[in-house]
């Protein structure tokens, strides 16, 4: 009976795995060709390491068909985000048409990089795998202005592009809050209006929490208050000191403010979700 792969490995999974094998390359005398990535060779590897999952009297090489979409999906979010390229690393290195088809990949200048820089331990999965399905409620609530910035947002982080990162952070805090105050008022145009005159994000604030008790008040801006400093700091033309460790926490705040805000809606809007 064939394992349920699906249960075994997602394309988080798949990122993760490849990256690791990038840095702690293992072929285990297989053939790499003029790739930095020969795919074949990770996933069997991958097979190897799970083959009591998959059934140990089984040859690994007979579940590659199953394995490679996940595989094959993870190296081009992996293109997609410039730390791979597909192809031999540099001209006169051997290729093959199955290289050439599918499986093979370099790592670009800018890939070195990241790949120096990425800690694997607090690696963000990328839409569309957990961090979408952990946003995807507060994305039914908060709306498409909503998950767009934050779907942003992770993206940069994948990228190292912290400063992005917490600009976009920002601005899906001020989604919610956009959303919160229309919730609140009713009048849409008017709450527009208001957000894009002078000081327009305070108003928004002090007619949100104004009437609230101390400890609403309080969590709101402690969800909030982080977000927009480093908003604004990121959004300055000066050099700014925006590393990993304030976009990283950054996403984590994003994510407390979209639970604060599910969780006070009634108290904050009037409203019922």
């Amino acid at each position: 009976m064939n394992p349920d792969i699906s249960k075994m490995l997602n394309q988080e999974d798949a990122i993760r795995y490849i990256i690791n094998y990038l840095e702690f390359k293992d072929d285990q005398g297989f053939a790499t060709y003029g790739y930095d990535l020969y795919l074949p060779n990770v996933m069997r590897k991958w097979c190897q390491e799970n083959s009591s999952a998959l059934g140990a009297s089984t040859n690994p090489e007979q579940h590659l068909p199953a394995i490679s979409p996940y595989f094959y999906e993870a190296s081009w979010e992996l293109c997609r985000m410039g730390v791979l390229r597909p192809g031999i690393q540099n001209y006169g290195k051997q290729l093959t048409d199955d290289g050439s088809a599918g499986n093979g990949y370099s790592i670009t200048p800018f890939g070195k990089q990241w790949l120096a820089e990425t800690d694997r331990d607090n690696f963000v999965p990328t839409e569309p795998g957990r961090f979408s399905e952990m946003l995807a409620p507060y994305s039914d609530i908060f709306g498409p202005g909503f998950h767009e910035r934050a779907q942003q947002a992770i993206r940069c982080y994948g990228s190292h592009t912290y400063l992005a990162c917490c600009v976009m952070c920002g601005a899906a805090a001020e989604s919610i809050l956009l959303h919160l105050a229309i919730t609140k008022d009713g009048d849409e145009e008017k709450i527009l209006k208001e957000y894009r005159a002078a000081n327009g994000r305070k108003k928004l604030e002090n007619m949100i929490i104004s009437q609230q008790k101390g400890g609403i008040k309080n969590d709101f801006e402690i969800c909030f208050g982080l977000l927009k400093y480093w908003r604004d700091e990121a959004a300055h033309g000066r050099k700014s000191n925006i590393s990993e460790n304030e976009s990283y926490t950054s996403l984590a705040l994003l994510m407390r403010c979209a639970q604060f805000a599910k969780d006070n809606y009634e108290t904050l809007t009037g409203e019922k979700i």
